[in-house]
């Protein structure tokens, strides 16, 4: 069996390099806002601020940074080795702020009427990681 295959014979599953640092700035307290300007590249600070603009009910803000948690969530896999499928597990905690920017997207687009956006983003979702699909849902 070749390294770059999975047992199935498909990719491997990419796990992203650990960024503690925005996630403990997150779990202190800090604001969201402050953890994405100071860790721009960081999925789950964006992904945090889309759930919060969310449960604000300011639906297009909440599409906006989930669309900038997801583009800066590709940009890192894609330099982990991902080449645009394969599993993207939400067993593995760096992988979450990703996951949660485009299942965010997901919900927002379809809470604006964009849905085919939805529909493409939710199924990358459960192709990406079923347990994510599950659980953020």
């Amino acid at each position: 069996m070749a390294i770059h295959e999975n047992l199935l014979g498909g990719p491997p599953p990419t796990h992203l390099p650990d960024d503690p640092e925005p996630r403990g700035l997150l779990a202190a307290g800090t604001a969201p806002a402050e953890v994405a300007a100071a860790h721009p590249a960081s999925s789950l600070a964006w992904a945090q601020l889309a759930d919060d603009a969310f449960a604000d009910g300011r639906t297009v803000e909440s599409y906006a940074y989930a669309r900038t948690g997801y583009h800066r969530g590709l940009d890192a896999l894609r330099r982990s080795g991902w080449r645009g499928t394969g599993p993207i597990p939400f067993e593995h905690e760096p992988n979450r702020g990703f996951l949660r920017a485009l299942h965010a997207l997901a919900r927002a687009a379809q809470a604006i009427g964009e849905e085919e956006e939805y529909k493409r983003c939710a199924q990358f979702l459960r192709d990406s990681s079923p347990t994510a699909a599950d659980t953020l849902s």
